[in-house]
């Protein structure tokens, strides 16, 4: 019983029970249709990315604040080498993440060269990153704090179908045939496939759990967000495994911007806002002490799926929607009682 207590995802899997019930006593029966499930899982998943990268790093003993101005960022330089520098989709690609892990080492640098708290120093980049990208995207379109063209820029091959649209079509459309999933009259299923974010989230949340629980660099997370000194007298590489930390976070930021920017053709100033906060409070439900050296990326996977609940469960409601703006403050103040509370029991501090 000890065991099942010390798991930091515990909280997660609790609330995500109790928000299931309440939404199936209050909500319109079709949010748990198939429908209904990829509606919630959509931006569930998008979220989810994000607050993996952010749980692994506040388990590492850090924060990142920049990383909703990363993907407003990442949107701009994808757009920008897509419809103004015409360089195809995967050298496009390519100039993306490597402009991520940029930032991600000199978010790291400062934070480590300079003794800075993270929380300072990324808050800045917060400002500075939305800051280039209204003025990039100014001159990249003319004017104007949108850039479209971007679907088309990209064009159709392998990689397109990567990072948008549904996966499984095939099977979704068999599946509508033998009467297995629900169709429209012309026999079209009225899900037409997973979307490729659902499959990053949970591919991403599968590797960050076996790194965490099952290799050495895992420990060192944990090590290097516990006890930075004593891990590094015991071997422990903590600069660098912070470094990667961060470049991870930068890398999750940059893959949810492709993925969104892919999906509606454009990309704009505002994308990305404010998700720094709620990828936080995901993982933060997800059991990751503010402290570090403690927590789960499987917990921030299911303080996701909660927040895509709450955000699209609502509609399926009578409740008015800003109530979801309470939701998050909330669930933040609980997850953190539940998993001060919890941690003493086991530990038995006082």
């Amino acid at each position: 019983m000890t065991t099942l207590i010390r798991r930091p995802e515990l909280g997660a899997i609790a609330g995500l029970v109790l928000v299931v019930i309440f939404f199936i006593i209050f909500a319109n029966p079709a949010m748990f249709t198939l429908s209904g499930i990829m509606n919630v899982m959509a931006p569930a998943a998008q979220l989810g990315i994000l607050a993996i990268g952010a749980a692994l790093l506040m388990i590492g003993g850090e924060f990142d604040l920049s990383l909703g101005s990363m993907v407003a960022f990442a949107g701009l330089i994808f757009g920008t080498a897509l419809v103004v520098l015409h360089l195809p989709l995967s050298l496009a690609l390519l100039v993306t993440f490597a402009c991520a892990i940029a930032f991600g080492t000199l978010n790291a640098q400062i934070v480590l060269r300079t003794g800075l708290p993270s929380f300072i120093v990324t808050l800045a980049f917060l400002f500075i990153l939305r800051g280039l990208t209204l003025v990039g995207l100014k001159i990249a379109s003319g004017g104007s704090t949108q850039l479209r063209g971007i679907r088309g820029a990209a064009g159709d091959s392998f990689l397109t179908h990567i990072f948008s649209g549904n996966a499984f079509t095939g099977l979704f459309s068999w599946a509508a045939r033998h009467g297995w999933i629900a169709k429209f009259p012309n026999g079209t299923p009225t899900v037409t496939g997973v979307p490729v974010e659902i499959l990053w989230f949970i591919g991403l949340a599968i590797v960050a759990t076996w790194i965490l629980l099952r290799t050495q660099f895992g420990n060192w997370i944990f090590a290097a967000g516990g006890d930075p000194k004593a891990a590094r007298n015991s071997g422990v590489p903590v600069n660098r495994v912070k470094t990667i930390l961060f470049i991870t976070v930068a890398l999750c930021a940059t893959l949810v911007a492709v993925l969104t920017v892919m999906d509606v053709g454009s990309t704009d100033a505002r994308r990305g806002f404010q998700k720094e906060f709620e990828a936080i409070i995901a993982a933060v439900i997800g059991g990751c002490l503010l402290t570090g050296g403690y927590g789960s990326a499987i917990g921030a996977f299911f303080g996701s799926i909660i927040f895509g609940m709450v955000m699209i469960g609502l509609s399926y409601t009578n409740i008015d929607q800003d109530w979801y703006l309470v939701f998050l403050g909330g669930m933040l103040l609980l997850a953190v009682i539940f998993n001060n509370v919890v941690r003493k029991r086991v530990t038995g501090e006082r």
